[in-house]
């Protein structure tokens, strides 16, 4: 996989590499199989690692579109996830959060922390799903938070957590 991000000239880490595989429906991070490789790049109509690099932007643009990136970051889940466990371990979890959220959500990095110093192990696909909800609908300033609305707890504890930290 390092030759090829070396090959196109993309970061391992960059979210590129994400999307490429959500096109790919690659099942698991870090490798693609040769089925993948080949029904991916024949519906990219990629023959050559020129044409590739070409379609690069295009898929870096396709993250601005909110269908699309809600699409991408579901794919993220079952593609980080050790398929013999039902949850993301936290650390996949943040890593994965941060490459997805990270730039564009301001309370990423307080979440973040509160993921640090919170007793959770992982996070399973509901909590998964409600995180990016939750990003795209609540105030920064958490001012239409419902407490009685139907989030996690994941996410009830977090708003507990910035409010008693933000009283302090």
């Amino acid at each position: 996989m390092e030759k090829f991000c070396e090959d196109i000239g993309v970061e391992p880490e960059n979210i590129i590499m994400l999307v490429l595989a959500w096109h790919l429906k690659a099942a698991n991070m870090g490798f693609f199989t040769k089925e993948e490789w080949l029904r991916g790049m024949t519906i990219l109509q990629c023959d050559c690692t020129e044409r590739l690099q070409s379609k690069l932007d295009y898929m870096c643009s396709e993250l601005s579109d909110a269908a699309i990136f809600k699409n991408i970051y579901r794919y993220a889940f079952d593609f980080a996830r050790d398929k013999d466990q039902r949850s993301l371990d936290m650390d996949t979890a943040k890593s994965m959060l941060a490459l997805l959220l990270g730039r564009t959500w301001p309370l990423f990095p307080v979440f973040h922390e509160f993921l640090e110093q919170s007793k959770y192990k992982g996070i399973n696909k509901d909590q998964w799903y409600n995180v990016l909800e939750f990003s795209r609908t609540i105030n920064t300033d958490l001012s239409n938070y419902d407490e009685d609305g139907a989030w996690p707890v994941l996410l009830d504890e977090f708003v507990e957590w910035r409010k008693a930290w933000s009283a302090s």
